[in-house]
């Protein structure tokens, strides 16, 4: 819900995003961006399918020029869940991803012109019901035109990235335009989280949430991880996307997890291994890494896994322990581990053995 986790909970007005609602206390969605040429349109909806089988629920792609944009209505009747038009610098490709029936326009307010274009944007967007996200970057902001280089105080940053948003807020709502969503992101945390902050106290739009061109897979993540997270424990947020350089499908993972740490929403096991050490005789990396591609990329492995907790442990030190804790899991030994259940040792089982059992045993659960 929104976010049980922080102190207040911020209840935001509701957009419909295809069949999804984001704000007014709606769960935290999950949103990725291809990273497929849009104008190919098989590579485009493969890479969208798979990304729902890991759990995608809203997914946006690049619209670069109209050869793009002319295809959105061909990928949109391929795929299941809602499609959002990134568009930037001409406003005509998003007056025409309307035409092709997208469900939300990612527009920014730092390059899309003046507001004679964004007007004729919102008189598609409010004829079709197509809700309009303004992602405001700290990395494109208007002021930077006549101050490329400033010297902010990460404070001044927020500032000027929320008088952007707002700025673009009133215009549209000017307009009589209300199914808004707005982000405001930078590639650090604390520009990030006090844009957000700052903008959640004057405004009840639906925040989406992300730290921009986070990084790579470990990096990305953990910057990831603490930016959203810091906001999500302030009980802000009502989307979020994971930006790394990496599958887009690890950013869905990255999101859910971090949604799952927090207990805002439940996404596959809670997996437990040991890191390893010396007395280690098992390749518990290999079977973790085998377990993860598997449960994750099948809807149906995730979905009856979640709730479940599974131990993988590599020694007789703490994997006794930890297995009996779990619903199920090993204990290993030498090539091998005893396979216990609600605390319980019912067998033992070669390692070869491991990733299939605890699949089996997923399969055969509730």
């Amino acid at each position: 819900m929104g976010c049980a986790c922080g102190d207040k909970l911020r209840k935001t007005r509701k957009v419909k995003v295809g069949r999804f609602t984001i704000g007014g206390l709606s769960p935290v969605s999950v949103q990725s961006m291809c990273n497929t040429n849009t104008r190919d349109l098989k590579a485009t909806v493969d890479q969208i399918r798979r990304l729902e089988e890991a759990g995608c629920e809203i997914i946006r792609v690049a619209v670069p020029d109209m050869e793009a944009a002319f295809n959105l209505g061909r990928i949109k009747r391929a795929i299941s869940i809602p499609l959002v038009a990134d568009i930037h610098f001409d406003w005509r490709l998003a007056v025409e991803a309307v035409r092709q029936g997208v469900d939300k326009v990612r527009i920014n307010p730092g390059n899309i012109g003046e507001r004679d274009r964004v007007k004729e944007v919102v008189k598609a967007c409010k004829a079709a019901g197509v809700a309009i996200r303004v992602g405001v970057n700290a990395g494109s902001l208007k002021a930077l035109k006549d101050n490329p280089k400033p010297r902010w105080a990460p404070e001044e940053w927020a500032r000027q990235m929320v008088k952007e948003g707002l700025d673009e807020v009133r215009a549209l709502e000017r307009l009589d335009f209300r199914d808004i969503v707005v982000s405001l992101k930078a590639d650090d945390i604390e520009r990030t989280v006090l844009a957000n902050a700052a903008f959640a106290a004057k405004s009840d739009i639906p925040l989406h949430l992300g730290v921009t061109e986070a990084g790579s897979s470990l990096a990305g993540t953990v910057k990831s991880a603490l930016g959203i997270g810091l906001l999500l424990r302030q009980g802000l947020g009502d989307t979020v996307r994971v930006s790394l350089t990496e599958d887009p499908a690890m950013q869905v993972r990255a999101a859910y997890e971090i949604l799952k740490s927090l207990g805002l929403r439940q996404y596959g096991p809670d997996l437990v291994a040991c890191p390893t050490c010396g007395r280690c005789q098992v390749n518990v990396g290999k079977v973790i890494h085998e377990l993860e591609d598997r449960i994750y990329s099948d809807a149906n492995l995730r979905e009856k896994s979640e709730g479940l907790k599974i131990a993988i442990m590599g020694c007789v030190v703490n994997g006794p322990g930890e297995a009996r804790s779990a619903d199920f899991g090993v204990a290993g030994g030498k090539g091998r581990g005893i396979w216990i259940e609600k605390g319980k040792q019912i067998k033992v089982i070669r390692e070869a053995e491991w990733v299939n059992e605890v699949i089996r045993k997923i399969r055969n659960s509730k």
